[in-house]
């Protein structure tokens, strides 16, 4: 399989029970690409998402990443495969600073001949900080106040910025300006436009139309678990109309093979 692609599902399947909630998904990202996930709730968006992070296993298809067809047991699988993932709920401890939250669970250390005994490279971690930071030009006056005393946009913005530190092979974001104001969300778009400029693909989750518009290169909608339209919208060809006929299944069928890339 050519590794061109960044990550390829082939028949990608989640059933709870009785319950398709996501059947026969096929999806390509080439790289430096950057595609939107939008759907109805329940349309399947999540449940993929999942799958391909390795939080819940898959009933049956095949998943590939640059190439190479992977099998994550869980998310810290795929988190060193180097699929970096801002959750909604953006998983960060609130009573850490910056720098602790970045490198939570995959501390810089050094002295480690010392076997079981090794030290925290605290200077090391700062400067990875401020070098992540620097990366997708997020403003943090001061690295060392904990999560809690942050806003919502600055604590948003550290969650990105954990994906750039560890130079992530694909980013994930699950709906990251659901809960901003307009001022916090036109900074996580910025972040957005600085990972595409520096060639890092990109997986979006969004229902913000006119952000989806402004910021990916394609819209894959998902519609009762399945996936029903793969709009190119650089092309100019479609607008957000089209998009909510798919959503709501105005446009289904034989259009998806219309208009499938």
């Amino acid at each position: 399989m050519s590794d061109e692609f960044v990550l390829k599902t082939e028949d990608l399947t989640k059933h709870y029970g009785g319950v398709h909630a996501l059947e026969g998904a096929n999806f390509e990202l080439k790289k430096g690409e950057h595609v939107a996930i939008m759907g109805d709730n329940g349309a399947g968006k999540s449940t993929f998402v999942r799958q391909i992070t390795g939080v819940e296993q898959r009933t049956r298809g095949k998943i590939s990443l640059y190439g190479e067809e992977v099998e994550f047991g869980g998310p810290l699988d795929a988190r060193e495969a180097g699929i970096e993932t801002v959750f909604q709920t953006l998983a960060l401890a609130d009573d850490l600073d910056v720098p602790d939250n970045l490198f939570l669970g995959r501390e810089m250390t050094y002295w480690n001949w010392l076997g079981p005994f090794r030290f925290l490279d605290y200077k090391g971690m700062r400067q990875a900080t401020i070098d992540g930071l620097n990366k997708t030009a997020v403003k943090i006056p001061n690295i060392r106040n904990t999560i809690r005393n942050m806003s919502g946009g600055q604590r948003q913005c550290v969650a990105i910025a954990r994906t750039a530190t560890f130079h992530s092979r694909l980013t994930i974001m699950d709906e990251p300006t659901a809960a901003l104001g307009v001022q916090e969300t036109a900074q996580v778009e910025n972040i957005v436009r600085q990972l595409k400029e520096q060639g890092e693909p990109l997986i979006l989750v969004s229902h913000n139309m006119r952000q989806v518009f402004d910021l990916v290169d394609r819209i894959v909608v998902f519609r009762r678990g399945r996936i029903c339209a793969n709009l190119d919208i650089k092309s100019g060809d479609y607008t957000g109309e089209d998009v909510v006929s798919y959503i709501t299944g105005a446009k289904t069928g034989e259009e998806y093979m219309e208009h499938a890339l």
